[in-house]
């Protein structure tokens, strides 16, 4: 209220913008564009980071050969990995998700890694002193021990790839809310930058509370101990 409205515009006239830009203008399918790249680059980064850090716990001979190429991925800049797929590529739906995928994959991995690395061996020795069968090995021992840390790489990953995806968009892509909002940006346009970034909260929120959490409550609940 002490400020100009056009720089910094009230709640209010910010809802009533994410409201009629979801009638009359392009925020649905912007919402819809980018959150169909996020959902595939999740679940790329998640299968072959999952495989992967598996194999690295597992393995001592593959963690020595790709474990270095693991600390590169974490730290080598986002937009680096961009800038050099959008040139080898073009300016591409598949450069965009690719560039995704490798800036979350060596976190999965890293989380993946470490979780089977702290796994029991004394249940493993449970398992085969029952001659229990693999498939019954990985349901029972294998798998509730892996999911707290895949549970923890898919928040921590998603987290991030909402990020990544919206900076792509800005710097190469036909749509999206990364996109619109550089738009937004070349007009200086900021009730418009804030409709849209509340638009994207709302649902990243929705995700968070109506998806992941009670999926997390489901999976783990057989850590809660009863008294």
């Amino acid at each position: 209220m002490l400020f100009p409205s056009r720089l910094f515009p009230s709640p209010l006239a910010v809802g009533a913008h994410v409201v009629d830009l979801a009638l009359n203008g392009k925020l649905l399918p912007d919402l819809g564009k980018t959150l169909s790249r996020a959902a595939v680059a999740f679940v790329v980064a998640m299968a072959l980071g999952t495989a992967a850090g598996i194999a690295l716990g597992r393995s001592r001979v593959a963690d020595r050969l790709f474990s270095a190429w693991v600390v590169v991925g974490l730290n080598i800049p986002a937009i680096v990995i961009a800038i050099v797929l959008y040139i080898w590529l073009g300016l591409t739906e598949f450069a965009l998700i690719l560039a995704v995928v490798l800036n979350k994959l060596p976190l999965v991995i890293a989380t993946i890694r470490e979780g089977v690395r702290s796994f029991d061996p004394a249940y493993d020795d449970l398992g085969r002193a029952f001659r229990m069968p693999f498939a019954r090995r990985l349901r029972l021992i294998f798998l509730p021990q892996l999911m707290p840390f895949a549970l923890a790489a898919a928040r921590t990953g998603l987290s991030l790839i909402w990020k990544i995806v919206l900076v792509f968009e800005v710097l190469g892509s036909d749509g999206g809310v990364g996109f619109r909002i550089s738009v937004f940006f070349q007009f200086f346009d900021i009730k418009g930058i804030v409709a849209y970034t509340t638009a994207f909260i709302l649902v990243v929120f929705a995700f968070e509370y109506l998806v992941l959490r009670p999926l997390e409550r489901h999976i783990l609940k057989w850590r809660q101990v009863r008294t």
